[in-house]
């Protein structure tokens, strides 16, 4: 179940920049341990962008939904765990060699970032937290 984004926080962090979002991704897939993805009857969604398949992952719902626009319409957000995250989907993007688009918005680009390089921020933002 995801938290409960306020209009002002939602606001907020699509104000941000890329970095900043993906800050804000990080600590709040650890904090709740769930993130998202659009998905349609076909499976999970890709967009290729600076020549990168990748998967783009938000973290909450309200943000998937607020990116699936045009020709993404039709898809939903779908929750995943961390554990899940990190145990099945890390390995199979690199064997698959996707990459992770982190918090894309309706007007910016999200960053682009190999998977592993993800699951690092996620370690080690789970180590600051103790």
């Amino acid at each position: 179940m995801s938290y409960e984004l306020s209009d002002t926080e939602r606001n907020a962090a699509l104000q941000l920049n890329a970095d900043y979002r993906f800050d804000h991704f990080i600590s709040k897939l650890v904090e709740h341990e769930e993130l998202f993805v659009l998905t349609d009857e076909h499976g999970v969604m890709m967009l290729t962008t600076d020549d990168e398949d990748c998967i783009p992952v938000w973290p909450h719902p309200e943000y998937a939904k607020a990116w699936a626009e045009g020709e993404w319409a039709d898809c939903k957000p779908q929750s995943i765990t961390l554990k899940v995250w990190l145990d099945r989907w890390i390995d199979g993007m690199e064997q698959d060699e996707l990459c992770v688009a982190v918090f894309p918005t309706p007007d910016q680009e999200g960053i682009v970032l190999e998977p592993a390089d993800v699951a690092d921020a996620i370690a080690q933002k789970q180590a600051k937290r103790g």
